[in-house]
C-alpha cells in the first residue's frame, strides 16, 4: 500500500477480489468470469499483470478513503460498529434490547461486516452491485452509507432474530441466509438504506448526545 500508516489486516485480500474480477472481465466480454474460472488460466502473463496493476491502484484508492480502518486497533471499523449499534437503537429498539438481553454484542458480528465490507455475507455478484452504489455515493460510500446498508440488512431479519436465544442467534449472525440473493434483493436493501440515510444522515451528534444523556 502507498499509505505507510496502514498495514495488512485479515480481510484486505477480500477487498481486492471484486476489483480483480471486474478488470478481468473486460478482456473476456462474452464470458461470465464469476462462473468460469478458466479465464485466469487462459489469460496471458501480460494480461494478468495489467489486471493486477489496475486492481492494486483501485484498492489503494479505496483504502485511502477508509485508511483508519486498517491502522493499529482499526479505530475506523470500531467507529462504524458503534454507529450501527446506535442506529439500531433508534430504528429497532426491540431488536437492540433483545441483543442486550441475550448477551450478543454488535462487535461480535458487525466487525466483520465493516472490515470486509459484507464480502463474506453476499455472493460476488451482489457485492459488485453494492459497491457500484457505494462508488456513486462519493467519498462516504464505503463508510457512511455502508453503515446504513448494514442497518437495513440487520433489520430485514429482525423478526427471526428476536425469536432466537444466544447460541442460535450467534450462529445465525455468522452465517446469514443470503446464498440465494440476487440483484433484486440487493436493490431492495439499497433502497431501504437510502431511506435510513435520508432520515438519519447528519444526526451523529444527536445520537451521541442521547447516548451520553
Amino acid at each position: 500500500m502507498r499509505h505507510p500508516a496502514s498495514s495488512y489486516v485479515q480481510g484486505i485480500n477480500d477487498l481486492a477480489t471484486p476489483l480483480y474480477l471486474v478488470f478481468l472481465s473486460q478482456y473476456f466480454p462474452n464470458t461470465d468470469v464469476l462462473q468460469d474460472d478458466t479465464c485466469v488460466q487462459n489469460a496471458t502473463d501480460a494480461l494478468l499483470q495489467k489486471v493486477e496493476a489496475d486492481t492494486y491502484w483501485c484498492l489503494t484508492k479505496l483504502l485511502s478513503g477508509i485508511q483508519d480502518h486498517y491502522t493499529s486497533d482499526q479505530p475506523g471499523v470500531q467507529r462504524m460498529v458503534m454507529r450501527l449499534e446506535e442506529l439500531i437503537k433508534r430504528i429497532d429498539k426491540d431488536l437492540a434490547l433483545h441483543f442486550e438481553q441475550t448477551g450478543i454484542q454488535f462487535i461480535q458480528f458487525a466487525f466483520k461486516w465493516m472490515n470486509c465490507l459484507l464480502l463474506r455475507e453476499f455472493n460476488l455478484s451482489s457485492v459488485m452491485r453494492l459497491w457500484d452504489t457505494y462508488l456513486s455515493e462519493g467519498d462516504g460510500g464505503f463508510e457512511d452509507f455502508h453503515v446504513y446498508v448494514c442497518a437495513a440488512f440487520l433489520c430485514q431479519f429482525s423478526g427471526q432474530l428476536k425469536g432466537m436465544e444466544f447460541d442460535e442467534l450467534f450462529q445465525f449472525m455468522q452465517n446469514m441466509p443470503t446464498e440465494d440473493w440476487t440483484d433484486t434483493e440487493i436493490e431492495v436493501l439499497l433502497s431501504q438504506a437510502y431511506v435510513l440515510s435520508t432520515l438519519f444522515g447528519g444526526s451523529d451528534a444527536h445520537l451521541q448526545s442521547q447516548t451520553s444523556a
